[in-house]
């Protein structure tokens, strides 16, 4: 194998020998604080299920049939019900029950063979009472998570495998600290930068490797995840927002005392941004890399410039993702101002929506730092590994060939007739050029190629 073809097989910059040192003196001390970070932030009390099943019984049945009947009159000025009627559910435990057809707004529409929740309501003469509240939806949402899973790894292959690892860690990392912590009391700002470090490094190398690489996109994300803490702080704070702006913040406050809402709206804020983040800063570090490979001659300047125009690209459609997204979750939100004739100025002023707006703000602006922060990072680094090693290459390739060629024209001589004497010459004057040549230059292209395979 040549020295040519060995270096296509990996297929990535030289990396002076401080690159492993460098990666291990950001990754280990983020590590060990990540670690400290979540045994000091662990939850100890946070309610258990068991705890927590103090609520109406819920069970589940399948429809055996739906008796419809006409809905008795309703007094002047009330809207008459639209579906009345009895649904026979045998139940999973083998008992048939039977409930009303459920009604009013959002109510499911059941018809026989449906698989439906019920909750379960015992009277005071010891008879249980069932209403119908909900559909089950258990194998249909394993069906659609299967057919995610599949398309993931048929076209990402082994990087995909690696991918749906690093969502099962994310969901992991959610379920099991993020949010015990919170309702364990723990305060949310502090549990959503522990956990999304323990996310981002987990995910990022579990996703691209142990490279240089991936390191410049961690610290990237690291760096524009502090700046969206601390604008996420100021900004709630300028803003006098409370963190309870709908129902369900309502709900919380009551049923967990203990939780800071303003906290939580900037642990959300945090965990939210980190989604967009770590595919910023990875597109930027790959893109400074796959640069330099292309171009060698390219220095930081030029792969900063370079790296920037793209990233430039990726941010004014990102920013668009972020708006839509924010709007569609707060569109019913939205249709009722509009219907009630609120002016724009006071709809945009409510807590619900000047909170989405400080959300999308204050994440833009740490995606925005994102860009600039990781290409320079990139750009430098890149410039710094390429330099060196293509010089280092160079003049070890220039001694070896003109020390082989020297060797191999001495044995020569020593041992050929005399008579085999003049062919010498013109083998030796090749040698000679190839080494005032020096070594062949590389295809990127091909390096870029033979590195994926």
């Amino acid at each position: 194998m040549t020295a040519d073809h060995h270096h296509h097989a990996h297929g990535d910059l030289p990396e002076p020998p401080h690159a492993r040192r460098l990666t291990l003196m950001l990754l280990i001390p983020a590590v060990l604080l990540t670690v400290l970070g979540m045994l000091l932030l662990w939850p100890r009390d946070a309610p258990t299920a068991a705890e927590a099943a103090d609520g109406p019984v819920m069970v589940t049945g399948e429809v055996v049939s739906v008796a419809r009947a006409e809905c008795p009159p309703v007094p002047e000025g009330d809207k008459p019900d639209d579906d009345c009627g009895t649904v026979t559910v045998t139940l999973d435990s083998g008992v048939t029950a039977t409930a009303a057809i459920p009604s009013g707004p959002g109510a499911p529409t059941v018809v026989a063979g449906d698989d439906v929740v019920l909750m379960a309501l015992n009277s005071e003469d010891g008879s249980t009472a069932y209403s119908i509240t909900d559909h089950q939806r258990g194998s249909e949402l394993w069906i659609l998570g299967a057919a995610f899973a599949l398309a993931v790894i048929a076209f990402g292959r082994w990087r995909g495998l690696t991918a749906l690892a690093g969502l099962a860690v994310t969901f992991g990392i959610l379920l099991y600290f993020i949010v015990p912590a919170i309702l364990d009391g723990r305060s949310p700002v502090l549990v959503a930068v522990v956990g999304a470090a323990a996310i981002m490094l987990i995910v990022l190398y579990l996703t691209h490797g142990l490279s240089m690489t991936t390191t410049i996109a961690v610290a990237g994300t690291l760096a524009s995840l502090a700046i969206t803490a601390v604008l996420a702080a100021v900004a709630t704070a300028a803003v006098h927002l409370t963190g309870v702006a709908d129902e369900t913040s309502n709900f919380l406050t009551i049923t967990q005392g203990d939780v800071n809402m303003q906290g939580l709206l900037l642990a959300g804020i945090v965990i939210g941004s980190l989604g967009v983040l770590d595919d910023v800063t990875v597109t930027q570090s790959a893109t400074v890399t796959e640069l330099a490979l292309a171009n060698p001659a390219y220095g930081f300047r030029r792969l900063y410039t370079a790296a920037t125009r793209i990233g430039r690209a990726h941010i004014a459609s990102v920013i668009n993702t972020i708006v839509l997204a924010y709007a569609g979750a707060s569109l019913p939100l939205m249709l009722l101002f509009a219907a009630g004739n609120t002016p724009v100025g006071e709809v945009l002023t409510t807590p619900l929506i000047a909170q989405e707006l400080v959300r999308s703000a204050v994440g833009t602006i740490g995606l925005v730092a994102a860009v600039p922060i990781t290409t320079a990072l990139a750009a430098f680094l890149a410039a710094r590994r390429h330099r060196p090693g293509a010089h280092t290459a160079a003049h070890s390739a220039a001694h070896t060939a003109g020390h082989t060629a020297g060797h191999t024209a001495g044995h020569t001589a020593g041992h050929t007739p005399a008579h085999a004497a003049p062919a010498a010459g013109p083998a030796a004057a090749p040698a000679g050029e190839r080494e005032r040549r020096g070594p062949a230059k590389e295809d990127p292209w091909a390096a870029f190629v033979e590195r994926d395979r």
